[in-house]
C-alpha cells in the first residue's frame, strides 16, 4: 500500500498514561525495521512512564490501524500506525493504556464476554487570536440542534466527517450542543478497543480539520462559565455469545444488566480521577449545567450519573453520563468493563431507581435516600482512586502510584493559583 499509494512519512502514535496521543515519524524506508518493532522512544522524557535502568521503549505498529492521513500532501502521503509500547525484549509494557484495555478485553472475552461502546463526544470551536493562539470568542448564537446560517460549525463538522469517513470510520450522527461554539458527533456501536482507538483519531481530526478553518477546536470539560462543558457519555452494551445480556426477555433491564450497573457505581468514585482527569473537569461536575454530581440512575431521569435507556433496534443501554472527552479512553474502557463484571461475579442489585428530578430534591432529602455525590475536585478523586482496590487491579500499582503522583503535583499547582473570581470577590472587601 505504501509504495502503490505513495507514502513517504509515517507517523507511528501511542498514547501516553494522561490520554494524550504521540508519534515519532519515520521515512518510507524504514517501514521494514518499524514493522520489526525496532522504533524506539526514549522513556525517561515522557512523564508519568516509571524510569528503570533501561530508557528506551520499543513501538510495536497494530497493523490493522494502518491509515492515510487525509489531510496530508496528496503526492508524498502520509500514513500512520497505532503502536503498542514494548520492552527490549519484545514482552509487552505493561503500563501501556493500550495494552491495559487489551488485557482486560481478552480477560473479558474467555468469558464469553464482549463489551461495545458507543460514545457521544462534545467540543467547542473557538477563535484563534492575531497570532493563532487559542481563545474562548465566538461570534455564534446557535443552541441545540440549530442550523445554518445560524451554526456558523456546520461546515468544519461536515468536514470532520467526511475526512473521518475516508479513514474508514463510521458516524452516526452530528449536531449543535446546547452552548454557543459547541458541537457533538456520535460514532456506532463497536468493541472497546476499537472505540478507544478511534477516539484518538477523532480527537486528531477534529483539532487538525478545524485549524483549516482558522478555528482551534477545545475538549476542554469546561472553557466557560454559565454554559453548559463538554462531557463524553458513554453507552455501553454487553454481549454474550451475541446477545446483549442487559435486556431480558420482557425488553426490560436484566439482572445481568443491573448487576454491570451496580458494578460500576459501586467503583464510579474511585473511577473518577480516571474518568475526569483534569482539575477543569470538577467545574462541568456541579448541579444546574446538565452534567451529573451526584451517583443516581433512572430509565425515567436522563440527567443521572447512569442513564438506562432502550433505543428502537439496539436494545437496552446503560449510558455513563459523568465522563469527559479529557479522560483516557483505554483506561476509561477498561475500568467500566472490568467495575461491571466484578458486579455481576458478586451478583450485585443496583441501589433505588431515582424516579424524580433531582434538581427538585434538597440536600436533606438526597441524604435521606442514601444518594451519595461524586468526588467534588481532582483532590478527593485521587483519594477516593488510591483506596480502591479495583483500581489498581486493573491499572497496576505502579501505574496508579504513578498517576496519582503526577495528578497530585497538578491540584498542588492549582491550589497555590489565585483566580481572578478570588480577587474580584475579596480584594475589596478584606
Amino acid at each position: 500500500i505504501v509504495d502503490e499509494e505513495d507514502v513517504k512519512f509515517i507517523r507511528l502514535q501511542f498514547t501516553d498514561m494522561f490520554g494524550n496521543l504521540k508519534n515519532i515519524a519515520i521515512p518510507e524506508s524504514r517501514l521494514i525495521k518499524a514493522m520489526e518493532n525496532r522504533c524506539t522512544i526514549d522513556m525517561a522524557s515522557l512523564e508519568g512512564f516509571e524510569k528503570g535502568e533501561e530508557g528506551d521503549l520499543y513501538l510495536k505498529p497494530d497493523l490493522s490501524t494502518f491509515s492515510i492521513l487525509p489531510w496530508r500532501p496528496q503526492q508524498g502521503k502520509v500514513a500512520r500506525f497505532l503502536c503498542d509500547v514494548c520492552l527490549g525484549d519484545g514482552s509487552v509494557y505493561e503500563s501501556s493504556p493500550r495494552q491495559v484495555l487489551k488485557e482486560t478485553v481478552k480477560k473479558a472475552k474467555s468469558r464469553g464476554y464482549t463489551l461495545q461502546i458507543n460514545p457521544e463526544c462534545e467540543f467547542f470551536l473557538f477563535h484563534t487570536d492575531d497570532n493563532g493562539r487559542p481563545t474562548t470568542v465566538t461570534h455564534e448564537r446557535a443552541g441545540y440542534l440549530d442550523t445554518s446560517p445560524i451554526d456558523l460549525g456546520e461546515n468544519t463538522r461536515r468536514d470532520i466527517i467526511l475526512t473521518l469517513e475516508e479513514m474508514g470510520y463510521e458516524i452516526a450522527s452530528s449536531h449543535h450542543e446546547i452552548a454557543h461554539a459547541q458541537h457533538e458527533i456520535d460514532f456506532t456501536f463497536e468493541d472497546a478497543m476499537e472505540t478507544a482507538d478511534k477516539l484518538m483519531t477523532f480527537r486528531m481530526v477534529v483539532r487538525t480539520i478545524a485549524k483549516r478553518y482558522g478555528l482551534h477546536a477545545t475538549f476542554m470539560p469546561k472553557p466557560c462559565v454559565e454554559v453548559n462543558g463538554s462531557g463524553m457519555h458513554l453507552n455501553m452494551r454487553l454481549l454474550k455469545d451475541g446477545k446483549n445480556v442487559f435486556e431480558d426477555e420482557a425488553g426490560c433491564l436484566g439482572r445481568e444488566g443491573e448487576a454491570f450497573m451496580a458494578g460500576i457505581l459501586g467503583h464510579i468514585s474511585g473511577m473518577t480521577a480516571i474518568l475526569n482527569p483534569l482539575v477543569n473537569s470538577y467545574k462541568r461536575l456541579v448541579p444546574g449545567f446538565e452534567a451529573p454530581s451526584e451517583i443516581t440512575w433512572s430509565g425515567r431521569q436522563r440527567n443521572t450519573l447512569m442513564h438506562v435507556r432502550k433505543r428502537m433496534g439496539e436494545g437496552i443501554q446503560l449510558e455513563l453520563r459523568s465522563s469527559d472527552s479529557a479522560a483516557n479512553p483505554y483506561l476509561a474502557f477498561a475500568l467500566c468493563l472490568e467495575a461491571g463484571l466484578a458486579g455481576i461475579d458478586a451478583g450485585l442489585a443496583a441501589p433505588q431507581e431515582l424516579k424524580e428530578d433531582i434538581r427538585r430534591l434538597t440536600e436533606e432529602e438526597k441524604r435521606a435516600q442514601g444518594i451519595r455525590r461524586l468526588p467534588e475536585n481532582l483532590g478527593d478523586a485521587l483519594e477516593a482512586m488510591k483506596e480502591d482496590a479495583l483500581i489498581a487491579d486493573v491499572l497496576g500499582d505502579a501505574y496508579v502510584k504513578a498517576y496519582c503522583r503526577a495528578k497530585r503535583n497538578e491540584w498542588k499547582s492549582y491550589l497555590g493559583q489565585v483566580s481572578e473570581w478570588e480577587l474580584n470577590r475579596y480584594l475589596y472587601l478584606v
